[in-house]
């Protein structure tokens, strides 16, 4: 089928196949970013029943550290609002993806003739059955 298009129609086709590409990869990011909040938010939530002289331990690497409570706590809080700020940027991202997917496949449709409901009248197909 890409054979017979016109090549300014296969151009817009290549675009709309890489904006789904980039689009499926920000769903992926959001989503991991999402576990990642979640996950962290939990353990934030967790230390709250913690006790002050517990030893604690944090992963640097392959090695675990001790730590205080105070700072287990500041490094959590600091993780939790760079995954929300994460988190809203990629569904930003997302959004206008998805944007000009829509503007790129209505441009596509008008281009082969196929315009959306509601479009130019007069041209091949128009008026009702």
């Amino acid at each position: 089928m890409q054979g017979n298009l016109p090549p300014e129609a296969q151009e817009k086709l290549e675009e709309l196949q890489d904006l789904q590409e980039t689009a499926q990869q920000v769903a992926a990011q959001k989503q991991q970013a999402e576990t990642d909040l979640q996950e962290s938010q939990t353990a934030l939530d967790e230390l709250d029943d913690v006790e002050d002289d517990t030893v604690m331990y944090r992963e640097v690497g392959e090695l675990l550290v001790q730590t205080d409570l105070d700072e287990a706590r500041e490094d959590l809080e600091e993780k939790v609002s760079n995954l929300e700020v994460r988190v809203e940027t990629l569904e930003k991202q997302e959004e206008r993806v998805q944007e000009q997917f829509e503007d790129l496949q209505g441009e596509l449709q008008q281009m082969l003739g196929g315009g959306p409901a509601g479009g130019p009248a007069g041209g091949p197909g128009a008026g009702g059955a």
